[in-house]
């Protein structure tokens, strides 16, 4: 997914609404969020701090004991840094407790209440067809969890960090993952090309 591309066509908008979704999809890309997870932000789940933002989530769908489940994400100085996004969106919507991601009315009210989660799928598509990317009819809030695997894969990140990250409970799932990102990688028919051996 260009999430790149993405962000950079919602900072051109300078819209209250464009500083939510940018800080919404890379928050959901870098932790990756499942979108119940990510909509269920509150304030006072997040910790800043010099490196970056650990947002504590009290309850997840892998963490059936209620303990919590943190996920840490460092600042950047490339294009996509979700916590300097997530910043500048609470400062923009002036939201200093209670949920992070909330409706905005057509008057550029914001709403007290946090987003539907059915509301990620179409706010990442709604972001991706202003970005003008051909594919958005395959894309879906999963795609934003799915995409921090392979694309953390294909970074050099180990697998038990990724798994980590995703808050994945079964290795098959984040496998799955990696085998998709190195399709063109760990490929043989690659390895046969670049070595122009002729067939017998």
């Amino acid at each position: 997914m260009d999430l790149e591309l993405i962000v950079a066509t919602l900072a051109s908008q300078g819209t209250q609404r464009a500083a939510r979704d940018s800080a919404l999809l890379q928050v959901g890309f870098f932790g990756g969020f499942r979108r119940s997870e990510l909509v269920g932000i509150e304030v006072d789940h997040i910790a800043w701090d010099m490196q970056g933002i650990t947002i504590t989530l009290p309850r997840s769908k892998t963490d059936q004991t209620g303990e919590g489940v943190a996920k840490a994400i460092p600042y950047s100085d490339g294009p996509c840094c979700p916590a300097t996004a997530l910043r500048i969106w609470l400062d923009a919507a002036g939201v200093t407790s209670g949920p992070v991601f909330r409706s905005i009315s057509r008057w550029a009210v914001v709403g007290d209440n946090g987003l539907n989660p059915a509301s990620v799928n179409t706010i990442l598509c709604g972001a991706a067809r202003l970005a003008k990317l051909s594919y958005v009819p395959e894309l879906s809030s999963h795609s934003l969890r799915r995409g921090m695997a392979t694309c953390a894969y294909r970074a050099g990140a180990d697998f038990r960090d990724i798994k980590r990250q995703g808050a994945w409970r079964h290795d098959g799932t984040v496998q799955g993952y990696i085998e998709e990102a190195g399709l063109f990688e760990e490929n043989a028919a690659g390895s046969l090309l670049r070595s122009r051996v002729k067939p017998a």
